[in-house]
């Protein structure tokens, strides 16, 4: 079996970060839109997540992704609580753009001025109590391409300032992807890509501006888990029981999609050879895809923590299981 590091440089920064970085986005529990929308994972129980991160540290992960507005605050203040002492172990990745209401638990809509980076930077700042962001995200994936060339040169300037490392924006779009990567310490695009959606225009855009490709949703909001079956509702408060349109794979109130499902079905057999779980399966397919990836997982308990975790040990498929993969599914 290929072997890989268990480390990766992100993009041109020379920052040095674990192969798999753990996404935040869960553990910020209950959050709404203005509209009463629900965005977040469903409910959460803090002090397990502080162990969760605490154990994925132990385990060899460095590189946690969080957003300002994931639980309107709570998941940014959450990781600061449990990193507490080990910040100077981590990089630390969290996002602006999004404006929320931190008591009320509702997103409120967005705002893409330069003034409002120095306000989000200085409250995640506080909230993860820290002096300095590793990577900073503009969390606005279909923002002005104009207007986002202000914003790079805004990040440049933080940069300067030491408030942060490097910078990326978070998009799905090529194009809006490449206005930030003609910026010095722009370092990364966060992106979708899993097994089930790939990403061949980001990821060649990755090759092309040495960036690192943070890979979004790499176990597919869960369906590559295998804990999820067709018609089976999630809880109220769960984003994927009634889903945005940028979300297949769930359709309202009836659970995973039984034609995503019969996917997934056909490629355990691929995942989960070599004595991985499906979802670690998952995960070595994106190591084996490119080289540049950072897949970033979410997860809740101690128990999914170790079992992403435990991924990095296992490495990427071999290009023989990749060739499989594009078989079963007709690439």
């Amino acid at each position: 079996m290929e072997t890989m590091g268990h480390n990766r440089t992100l993009g041109r920064s020379g920052i040095e970060v674990s192969a798999l970085g753990f996404g935040c986005w869960a553990i910020g529990g209950e959050w709404w839109s203005a509209e009463g929308q629900p965005l977040g994972w469903g409910r959460v129980d803090d002090e397990e997540s502080v162990r969760a991160i605490r154990r994925a540290l132990d385990l060899g992960v460095t590189f946690f992704d969080t957003a300002d507005v994931y639980g309107t605050g709570h998941s940014e203040r959450v990781l600061g609580r449990a990193l507490g002492k080990r910040r100077g172990d981590v990089v630390l990745a969290t996002k602006w753009g999004n404006v929320f209401d931190e008591r009320a638990r509702t997103r409120d809509g967005q705002d893409d001025s330069p003034e409002h980076v120095r306000r989000a930077l200085t409250a995640s700042l506080r909230r993860l109590d820290t002096d300095h962001i590793d990577l900073y995200q503009l969390h606005i994936s279909d923002a002005d391409p104009e207007r986002a060339a202000r914003l790079r040169d805004v990040c440049e300037e933080l940069v300067r300032e030491g408030l942060i490392r490097a910078y990326a924006w978070s998009t799905d779009d090529p194009d809006r992807a490449a206005v930030f990567a003609e910026g010095p310490h722009c370092t990364a695009v966060q992106h979708r890509l899993n097994i089930l959606q790939d990403a061949p225009e980001l990821l060649a855009l990755c090759a092309g501006s040495d960036l690192a490709s943070i890979s979004r949703s790499p176990l597919a909001m869960g369906l590559l888990t295998g804990k999820h079956a067709a018609g089976r509702a999630l809880e109220s408060g769960d984003i994927r029981n009634a889903p945005p349109a940028w979300l297949p794979g769930f359709t309202a109130n009836e659970g995973a999609d039984p034609v995503w499902l019969q996917r997934v079905d056909a490629l355990r057999s691929v995942l989960t050879s070599d004595g991985r779980t499906l979802a670690q399966g998952a995960l070595a397919w994106i190591w084996a895809r490119d080289p540049r990836t950072v897949p970033i997982p979410g997860f809740r308990t101690v128990a999914q923590a170790e079992e992403n975790a435990g991924a990095i040990a296992k490495g990427p498929l071999s290009p023989g299981q990749l060739a499989e993969v594009d078989r079963i599914l007709g690439r």
